[in-house]
């Protein structure tokens, strides 16, 4: 069962109406489908300062994600098994629904990786994956923070900061050119990491999904699926990668 909106971020930016996350959702498949063609007769872009500053400072915001989802997570003596949403206006669970956001709104910062990719003429990057991935997610958290920002999604937030700190550090590193490449050789168990995420985040979700606990089991349903979604398409990505590329 989906709870009412939440009168704490309700008024948040992007947060009150469906709208304005449905518009850039639309602006980014344009940009998706157009972009290319649009690049062709054209230069590509190298960015190089741009994707460093651009990755040290998303690398810089998921570490601060991180810490504020744990902190507040030990403070408030959150349960990693069932944890309700805390909807009073107490600074904890103010700061809990803030960090939520902060995640939400780092979800919008990122559809700029499809961008880069595009401007510097790597349409091999956006794939499908890519593009479901960055597009759900924006969708996903924006109900997560309208609806429930704090509980059971801490947990989501938290792991996806963590693991975002090692991917946009390897993007850091490999922004600066071609004498760094051999010290990523570290790229493969980046996708290792991803997927022990999804399984970790398939296993919290399902689990309150058995058991008695106030957290709308909608939210848990979709989380699940969405999960599974991920796993697979990821150990396609690992296979035809690491496992068929190397046959």
């Amino acid at each position: 069962v989906f709870c009412f909106s939440d009168p704490r971020t309700d008024p948040w930016p992007l947060v009150h109406s469906p709208l304005p996350v449905t518009l850039l959702f639309a602006f980014y498949l344009f940009v998706v489908a157009l972009g290319p063609s649009y690049m062709r007769k054209r230069k590509l872009l190298k960015l190089r300062g741009l994707l460093i500053a651009y990755n040290i400072a998303m690398m810089t915001l998921s570490s601060y994600m991180f810490y504020e989802f744990l902190v507040t997570s030990i403070l408030d003596n959150y349960s990693y098994l069932c944890q309700p949403v805390d909807y009073s206006q107490s600074e904890l669970g103010m700061r809990m629904a803030r960090v939520c956001w902060w995640f939400f709104f780092s979800k919008v910062i990122e559809l700029l990786d499809t961008v880069f990719f595009i401007l510097r003429k790597k349409q091999e990057q956006v794939t499908f994956l890519h593009v479901y991935h960055h597009g759900t997610m924006l969708f996903n958290w924006w109900s997560g923070v309208k609806y429930v920002p704090g509980g059971q999604a801490f947990f989501i937030g938290m792991l996806n900061s963590f693991v975002h700190i090692f991917v946009y550090g390897y993007y850091a590193l490999a922004s600066l050119g071609q004498q760094m490449h051999r010290y990523l050789w570290w790229k493969r168990y980046l996708t290792v990491m991803q997927l022990c995420q999804f399984v970790a985040i398939a296993a919290h979700s399902s689990y309150n999904l058995f058991t008695e606990c106030p957290f709308p089991d909608g939210f848990n349903t979709a989380v699940f699926l969405y999960s599974l979604s991920l796993i697979a398409l990821f150990l396609h990505f690992y296979y035809r990668t690491y496992t068929r590329g190397k046959q």
